[in-house]
């Protein structure tokens, strides 16, 4: 008899699989990392075959620890790192061009031209603004740049999708091409009020939508996996979502006002606004976050493009830490950050900065400045740009934000986690599991087959750890006031 739920997250930087019981308990863990490549500056890609691979890889781990075989499998459930896209040839399998990432900035020129013509009918139909974070200039781009695309298009044969879209036809060996209605809100090609894909921008942008996948419920049966594709296991793929809203289900925030962060290669806050969707004045994301029997649940979405990434680079780009897991001691090894504050705006400053242009800075800097205070410093810009989101979602929903609900790998730095606690001023929950991404497409999977109820996700949160402010006020609001004297420097 099968035993276990597989939920899949396809992040930016790895993939994660868990297997959870039929009580959602986590069972073993598999993760497998994906490499980012830069060609321009600015640009930022993966290889497609990588994402499917390290799937594979992810998924073979969490089996080999549980000892699970391919018949355990109950349902499957897959999230992703959102905005980023593919395009394909179908017959084949094989992209036209390698995926493009949702941090990529190539169409920055090209969204300003959208926003400047059609940037108030874009938030009319899609509560967006044009970005270049979103994916529709990025499929737009690779139409334009990619001759063979011509050619594919007009033989029938040309498949454009998020990660989702592509993981599902290669998991069920190209039998399906589907998304969910929390993917589509995040293409700037999605009638938010209708359900659909707009054919009025879609003709703005070139996009053919017979090219795009069909949209529908984000737990409903998309397909079988293909037991010669995927290590042998034939079970329903019974739930496709965006990384931070099956985050949101993780941490059981199912009712409206309920809020959770996740600390990933971004920073993500996303809150439950309801059945009616929230619009904000500060630059943030009006999102699906899900939809259950053609119903729409919706979300207020804000984005850090740059936090666990800045740790990476740390490591890979400076050299100054081995591994993310010796920061939390070295953050300890000072006592302050010696006056240097680290603005990591490698892509950018997102809502409510709005500074798409910015760059990174670190400032402050002395002789007496250490390896340990620049450690610091990216480990408090964390905590500062999720707290700069945290008073614009407060504004913008005028919900009174008392706790937030904690989630992702860094989480476990008890360092940062503190620091938040103090910066923002509330108390912070660290669930039992902090996988609750990949915890979230696991549940889903288990709605999309009716073993569960989208209202039990609020089961699944359980704390383990609390953090509470100890920061004195004026030591708070000081420390404050000089990270945006910082801000305002990268965005002149």
């Amino acid at each position: 008899m099968s035993k276990y739920f597989l939920g899949i997250d396809q992040g930016t930087t790895g993939v994660t699989a868990l297997l959870c019981d039929k009580e959602f308990a986590p069972v073993s863990r598999g993760y497998c990392e994906i490499a980012q490549y830069y060609p321009e500056s600015g640009w930022v890609e993966h290889d497609h075959e990588d994402i499917w691979q390290a799937v594979k890889s992810a998924t073979a781990e969490a089996m080999k620890k549980a000892s699970a075989l391919p018949d355990d499998i109950i349902a499957i459930g897959i999230d992703h790192e959102g905005e980023s896209i593919l395009l394909w040839d179908s017959p084949s399998g094989r992209a036209v061009y390698p995926s493009i990432v949702w941090q990529d900035k190539r169409t920055s020129a090209r969204a300003e031209e959208l926003e400047a013509e059609y940037g108030e009918l874009f938030r009319q139909k899609t509560a967006l603004s044009p970005d270049s974070y979103f994916s529709a200039t990025k499929i737009e781009w690779v139409l334009k740049n990619i001759l063979e695309c011509r050619d594919l298009l007009a033989e029938k044969r040309l498949l454009a999708g998020n990660n989702d879209a592509w993981i599902l036809y290669k998991m069920t060996r190209g039998r399906a091409h589907k998304t969910d209605a929390s993917t589509a809100s995040r293409t700037m090609l999605y009638n938010i009020e209708k359900g659909e894909w707009d054919s009025e921008l879609c003709e703005i942008l070139g996009i053919d939508p017979s090219v795009l996948p069909e949209i529908g419920d984000s737990a409903r049966i998309f397909g079988v996996s293909d037991p010669e594709e995927f290590l042998g296991i034939s079970a329903p793929i019974s739930a496709m979502l965006n990384d931070q809203q099956a985050a949101l289900l993780g941490q059981g925030c199912v009712r409206k006002g309920m809020l959770k962060t996740t600390y990933g290669t971004g920073c993500f806050i996303l809150i439950n606004t309801g059945e009616r969707p929230v619009y904000s004045d500060s630059g943030l994301i009006t999102t699906v976050a899900w939809q259950i029997g053609g119903k729409r649940t919706f979300a207020l979405d804000g984005g850090v493009y740059i936090a666990g990434a800045a740790i990476q680079w740390l490591r890979d780009g400076l050299g100054i830490i081995e591994s993310p897991k010796d920061c939390e001691a070295i953050c300890k090894s000072v006592p302050n950050n010696g006056g240097v504050y680290f603005v990591p705006a490698f892509s950018g400053l997102a809502a409510p900065h709005r500074a798409p242009d910015a760059r990174g800075m670190i400032t402050g800097l002395t002789r007496g400045t250490t390896r340990a205070h620049i450690v610091r410093a990216a480990e408090e810009a964390i905590a500062y740009q999720v707290t700069d989101l945290t008073e614009a979602v407060e504004k913008d929903t005028e919900f009174p934000i008392t706790l937030m609900r904690c989630d992702g790998g860094a989480v476990r730095d008890g360092f940062l986690m503190q620091f938040q606690s103090d910066i923002l001023n509330i108390p912070l929950e660290i669930p039992t599991c902090t996988e609750a991404t990949a915890r979230g497409a696991a549940f889903a999977a288990a709605v999309g087959v009716g073993m569960a109820d989208i209202s039990d996700a609020e089961k699944l949160f359980e704390a383990e750890k609390r953090y509470t402010p100890t920061m004195a006020s004026d030591e708070r609001l000081r420390l404050l006031n000089d990270w945006h004297r910082a801000v305002d420097r990268v965005k002149m």
